[in-house]
């Protein structure tokens, strides 16, 4: 998976959200609310590729959670990100 270009992490009011920007964006009429956990691996993985359990590996090092938990949450929010079309 990688995360699709033009689409940014911002703050906006104290809250995380996934902002499009970019020509090829332009259709784009959602806005992603992130929480911290969500918004610290959108920053770890931007620009790259990265794989499901890479990003549970780095909510274990970051948080105090289990690598089972982490990857059934990653998985979980991975088909979300899909849904909104903020990765491909």
């Amino acid at each position: 998976m990688r995360t699709k270009k033009g689409f940014n992490l911002r703050t906006v009011c104290g809250e995380n959200i996934i902002v499009a920007e970019g020509k090829e964006n332009i259709d784009f009429s959602n806005i992603i609310s992130m929480n911290e956990s969500s918004a610290y691996l959108w920053k770890e993985v931007t620009g790259r590729e990265f794989t499901c359990e890479e990003l549970a590996e780095l909510l274990t090092r970051e948080y105090n959670v289990e690598k089972e938990t982490a990857l059934k949450d990653v998985t979980a929010l991975t088909e979300e990100w899909k849904k909104a079309g903020i990765i491909e």
